[in-house]
């Protein structure tokens, strides 16, 4: 499905810094990351510090060397002539100077990568250069029952690289679609663990939104400044504040966390229940409506500085609002593709609920199914959704462990899981 993992995504890291000026960073400002790094270490090696820190043991031992004239550290013991096996301590001098670093910013991990250095990165990762065929997209929406119409709309759309705004009653997979285009994109990507802007340091990669791929063990020869991941997939939805597209600067820490947007460079940013936020659709909108023509984000440091990073990514606006109830026109005609995800027919309904049954190892007999669409839903005329099939089921299965029964699907626990699940009219 799409480009499988392997020797050309480990290409994509850059190769590790020959020097410390390769690296684009102060010498200065890396030494007292290395000194804030063995602050806590208190005895430390050369390798030890380099894996800390992500950079090459040369580098390093040019860090050290910088320690030790200034007698923040010194040589503990080793087991030959070459440094890389010394182990060294931390001096009084040394921890006190850590001290007054630390009270300016506790940041310690990996070095940081430049802002340069990301905005290249990030135009090589661009969701702009994802292809996706049609066989792509099959065998990606494989455990869905989707429309014919459904997958070309999407299929078209995630090539595009521009926003979309998918719509529709609740409980039929706005949300599982969404999630899914995000999943259908397997290049690898790399995320730096940090960037530096001046002496900032902002933190971008992060667990949660950020897979590793499957490679990334075998990229020792690479810059261990970056990680590489599958393209992300952010998800935001209800909980989602303007505050969380800023950099949000921890006063206690002193160093920043990137934003959802910055954290979903390179892949998908998924706006759940869009229209459901405590923000107003029309806030939200406006924040973003340079960022989704230009495809390049404003950012404030706390010291009122102000820098460009990209905003290059798939943003899926989902939602059972109406869309015309959420934003004009002319916001409207900003997001370039709209697609509406409506109530399965009968035919996929049964489809989903042979599927579901199948997952869950219980028999669908064709009689029980019958009975609960001509004696239930047509007689109430209740929508169908999607969603209902797994709940139906998961209700029924906890109705058979209470009264320690094989779970089986028949009329009677039927009408029993449907005077639960639905509100009488």
């Amino acid at each position: 499905m799409g480009m499988k993992f392997g020797e050309k995504n480990i290409r994509a890291l850059p190769p590790p810094p020959s020097s410390a000026e390769a690296t684009g960073l102060n010498r200065e400002f890396l030494t007292e990351l290395a000194l804030k790094q063995v602050f806590y270490l208190g005895t430390f090696t050369i390798p030890e510090l380099s894996e800390r820190m992500k950079l090459p043991h040369n580098i390093i031992t040019g860090i050290v060397q910088d320690m030790r004239q200034g007698k923040f550290c010194e040589v503990k013991g080793g087991s030959s002539y070459q440094s890389v096996t010394y182990s060294f301590s931390v001096t009084a001098e040394g921890r006190n100077r850590a001290a007054e670093l630390l009270e300016k910013s506790s940041y310690v991990g990996p070095a940081p990568v430049t802002l340069q250095e990301y905005r290249q990165m990030a135009e090589r990762n661009s969701i702009r250069n994802v292809s996706l065929s049609e066989p792509d997209m099959r065998m990606a929406f494989a455990p869905y029952v989707i429309p014919e119409h459904l997958l070309g709309q999407f299929g078209a759309a995630v090539n595009s690289g521009k926003s979309i705004f998918i719509y529709g009653p609740a409980g039929n997979g706005k949300t599982v679609f969404a999630e899914a285009l995000g999943r259908v994109m397997k290049e690898a990507v790399c995320i730096p663990h940090a960037v530096a802007v001046e002496r900032e340091i902002i933190r971008v990669f992060d667990p949660v939104n950020h897979s590793t791929a499957p490679d990334a063990g075998e990229c020792g020869g690479c810059d261990q400044r970056w990680v590489l991941c599958r393209r992300p997939l952010v998800v935001a939805g209800g909980e989602l504040t303007l505050k969380m597209l800023d950099l949000d600067f921890n006063p206690v820490h002193k160093f920043y966390e990137a934003p959802l947007q910055m954290k979903a460079n390179g892949g998908v940013f998924v706006i759940d229940d869009f229209g459901r936020q405590t923000i107003r659709p029309r806030d939200l909108l406006n924040r973003w409506i340079v960022p989704l023509e230009r495809r390049s984000d404003f950012l404030t440091l706390h010291t009122g500085k102000k820098f460009e990073i990209p905003f290059d990514e798939l943003v899926i606006f989902a939602t059972n609002l109406e869309p015309g109830d959420l934003m004009d026109e002319a916001f409207l005609r900003r997001i370039h593709y709209k697609i509406k995800i409506d109530h399965p027919t009968e035919g996929e309904f049964r489809e989903i609920f042979s599927r579901v049954c199948a997952a869950m190892g219980i028999e669908c007999p064709e009689e029980a199914l019958d009975w609960l669409m001509c004696e239930r839903y047509a007689k109430t005329k209740t929508a169908l959704n999607a969603c209902h099939p797994r709940d139906i089921i998961e209700q029924m299965m906890d109705i058979s462990k209470y009264r320690n029964i094989k779970p089986s699907i028949t009329k009677d626990i039927l009408g029993e899981v449907w005077n639960n699940y639905f509100i009488e009219r």
